[in-house]
């Protein structure tokens, strides 16, 4: 049931937490951290343990809970549903730990967890424990009553303590603090002993992620379209839907939508006006079982309706069945999904976010795959996505100053507006927006 490596770090997590009382079990995707993390548990001798996680993640813990069959009870539950809970726990793991270390305000979330793991053990787990800046770790281990840097009771006196470098910074034309330029060497002398980091090689997987790009070639019309809003900001169709992009950050955001075949109007109904990549996947990946990831809503129903009844929401479903494509959007299905059984990942559209492309991208990996992971990009032919991917496969954030670069707006003033809908779409983009 086990693998060797799981035993061995499990064994070593159960030391780490007997002495420190907390332990990081960075674990690259698909390398089992849930099954090690309860295997570690158990070893711990504990009785009851809450385990927490993505809500598309639970189906795939609750499977290997059952596979394990350890003595403990334990109750698993997603990030949303913290507030529900009453009990009182022995050891409590937290699973995709990276979406509580958002920085400089603490988010929601690692306050209700920091309540409940008050004096417990904890495990916490993430293939990217630090997508963004180490000075994402102060909020994560902070939910442990054991952080090394308890002394500290916030971020800022944490910042003034000298682990971090503010500096100012001026974005769309506003002055503000930037608290990423942390001392990297320092917290990971102050944080080595507490974690276990464990790659894909180490387990010794075969096949690594083998990544295509299609260009797809879209109707005359979409390009017509992003031309229009790309120029003028504002289209009114023949039955009065209106299209207005008004600032910078919303041109970005229709453009993003329109190179794939949908856009939101102003009365925020959303119009499918081509079908091109839902008739490419159909075509190129006839006989095939594909799973299919998308940015928007829109193109998640283009997409369902290419594929009628012939479709499913749900990985463990996808993975027992031979004749189901697995449609999800990019943000909810990027973490703790296993979609292993594959024989292709087709990527609708592409994320802003570092974070989602190097997450997505490992959805079919598994220890005892031997045949290729294969990703496919669909790309139109021109258009905006092929210039998130050279970003993104960076490990950088594709914001909306590339955009502008790209798009020929350097010159164009963002307004205040602009500013705002543009850190709000850094968060969701980033983290899955862990304020919430």
């Amino acid at each position: 049931m086990l693998r060797d490596y799981q035993l061995k770090i499990a064994e070593q997590a159960r030391g780490i937490l007997n002495k420190y009382g907390l332990v990081y079990l960075s674990m690259e995707v698909r390398t089992g951290k849930s099954l090690t993390s309860m295997h570690a548990a158990y070893l711990m001798q504990v009785k009851n343990v809450l385990f927490v996680t993505k809500k598309k993640a639970i189906s795939s813990v609750v499977s290997d809970y059952d596979k394990l069959a350890p003595s403990f009870m334990i109750d698993i539950i997603n990030f949303e549903s913290l507030h529900h809970i009453r009990k009182q726990y022995d050891l409590i793991i937290i699973d995709e730990a990276h979406t509580c270390g958002g920085f400089p305000t603490m988010p929601e979330r690692t306050k209700q967890l920091k309540d409940i793991c008050e004096g417990k053990p904890v495990i916490f787990l993430s293939g990217t424990p630090t997508p963004e800046s180490y000075s994402q770790l102060y909020h994560q281990l902070s939910i442990s009553s054991h952080s090394p840097w308890v002394e500290y009771k916030s971020f800022y006196s944490w910042v003034k303590g000298g682990y971090v470098m503010p500096q100012t910074k001026y974005m769309y034309n506003r002055e503000f603090k930037d608290y990423s330029n942390a001392d990297e060497a320092r917290i990971k002398s102050e944080t080595a002993h507490l974690f276990i980091s464990f790659s894909q090689q180490d387990a010794g997987f075969e096949q690594l992620v083998q990544e295509e790009v299609i260009i797809v070639k879209m109707q005359p019309s979409t390009y017509w379209l992003a031309n229009k809003i790309i120029k003028n900001k504002v289209y009114i169709g023949k039955n009065g839907e209106q299209v207005i992009a008004d600032t910078a950050v919303k041109v970005q955001q229709k453009c993003h939508q329109i190179y794939s075949g949908t856009v939101i109007c102003e009365d925020k109904t959303a119009i499918c006006f081509d079908d091109t990549k839902a008739r490419v996947i159909k075509e190129r990946f006839a006989g095939q079982k594909i799973a299919i990831f998308y940015k928007f809503n829109a193109e998640g129903t283009m997409l369902k309706v290419a594929f009628a009844s012939r479709w499913t929401e749900d990985p463990e479903e996808f993975n027992r069945r031979g004749d189901l494509t697995f449609i999800s959007q990019i943000v909810s299905g990027r973490e703790g999904v296993n979609l292993s059984t594959a024989d292709a990942l087709v990527m609708f559209n592409i994320d802003f976010s570092a974070l989602s492309y190097w997450q997505s991208r490992a959805r079919l990996q598994t220890k005892d795959r031997v045949k290729e992971a294969p990703v496919y990009w669909l790309f139109s032919e021109g258009g905006i996505e092929e210039k998130i991917y050279q970003v993104v496969q960076q490990k950088k954030d594709y914001t909306l100053s590339y955009f502008k670069k790209d798009f020929g707006y350097a010159g164009i003033k963002s307004s205040d507006k602009d500013n705002i809908m543009a850190e709000k779409e850094r968060l969701v983009c980033s983290e899955d927006n862990p304020a919430k």
